[in-house]
């Protein structure tokens, strides 16, 4: 009888050790979960399609349905891209290629005409881990102008090239040489008449002749990758470069701060180095993204005429889509529940 009472004791002595130890891994496993949770990697992604003087008035219903539907789509493709674990680089490109594809906007196939009639393609892309990056100007023969900048940064020890250098470095690098009369487009071809006919009365035309494609991402590995793509100004002249294809003014990513892509008048936003500005404000400075972003782009830019905007995120996947101008195509989503499709003011 003593040795039953005794072994009943220790019976429920092991059962309270072993309560004490659920107890015990409950809690470690909700800490490591809790940890787990604090540790995710956020995730974002921002794109535009130029900026300028874009009125409500001067576009259709139709049209309007056809920039937001677009920009939804890639917006949200993109996004789902990155959840997937698909590497920033290559999100940027393919996003950027298919609005090179879009005669919608001023990239690639949707490319305005120089002065002589032509169509001049620029572009850039880095990638923020070790700044890495390439860039093209004034091609004419290469139907993704981003893919080549890509090519010129990891087949190169270059960073910018430039027209017919661009294009023999594309050749051996296995690109295809298009016909140039693959950008033709006629609303584009009429732009640049309705501008060549205002110029010959002395009137303005700087409204009319800038657009720009741009595409920003925080991938899953922490890594910030930045594109910019465009057909220049319309009606330019004696082979123009603009911001788009120079790092630090049209396109910058750092994995430290920031990854901006800029769209607007172009010789400001070189003369301002604006995309490596904000990032310096980010960094040096300790601004917010937002708050760089509306230094440079509504206090520096904006009193000395310097019309445009930038789509821009940070280490955190916070996001930025900040312009002086009437409009800018843009759109923009991360992982705290942000999502923005928008055009006009």
């Amino acid at each position: 009888m003593k040795f039953a009472l005794l072994f009943f004791v220790f019976i429920l002595f092991l059962i309270g050790c072993s309560s004490d130890n659920k107890e015990n891994n409950k809690s470690s496993l909700s800490e490591s979960t809790d940890l787990k949770s604090d540790s995710i990697q956020p995730i974002a992604i921002v794109i535009h399609g130029g900026a300028g003087t874009i009125l409500k008035e001067n576009l259709s219903d139709s049209l309007e349905a056809a920039y937001l539907t677009l920009l939804d789509s890639l917006i949200s493709s993109g996004f789902e891209r990155l959840e997937n674990g698909e590497i920033g680089m290559d999100v940027v490109e393919s996003i950027i290629n298919f609005m090179e594809d879009s005669p919608l906007f001023n990239a690639g196939r949707g490319a305005v005409f120089t002065a002589n009639g032509e169509n001049e393609l620029d572009a850039s892309i880095m990638h923020g881990r070790e700044r890495n990056a390439g860039a093209v100007a004034g091609v004419k023969r290469v139907q993704y102008p981003i893919s080549l900048a890509r090519k010129v940064m990891e087949n190169s020890d270059h960073v910018l090239l430039m027209g017919s250098g661009a294009e023999e470095f594309a050749a051996s690098n296995g690109v295809v040489l298009i016909d140039p009369s693959y950008f033709y487009v006629e609303s584009r071809y009429q732009s640049l008449l309705r501008v060549q006919e205002k110029e010959a009365l002395n009137k303005n035309t700087q409204k009319e002749k800038y657009g720009t494609v741009g595409c920003v991402v925080l991938d899953a590995y922490g890594d910030i990758v930045a594109g910019t793509s465009t057909g220049g100004m319309t009606n330019k002249k004696w082979g123009r470069v603009g911001d788009s294809p120079i790092i630090g003014a049209g396109t910058f990513a750092d994995n430290s701060s920031v990854g901006v892509s800029a769209t607007g008048w172009g010789e400001y936003f070189i003369r301002y180095s604006v995309a490596y500005d904000i990032a310096a404000l980010f960094l040096y400075k300790g601004l917010s993204l937002q708050a760089a972003c509306d230094e440079v782009i509504h206090q520096k830019l904006a009193p000395i005429g310097g019309d445009g905007g930038v789509v821009a995120l940070d280490k955190h996947g916070k996001v930025s889509l900040t312009f002086n101008s009437k409009g800018m195509y843009r759109a923009a989503k991360n992982n705290n529940g942000v999502k923005i499709v928008a055009i006009f003011e």
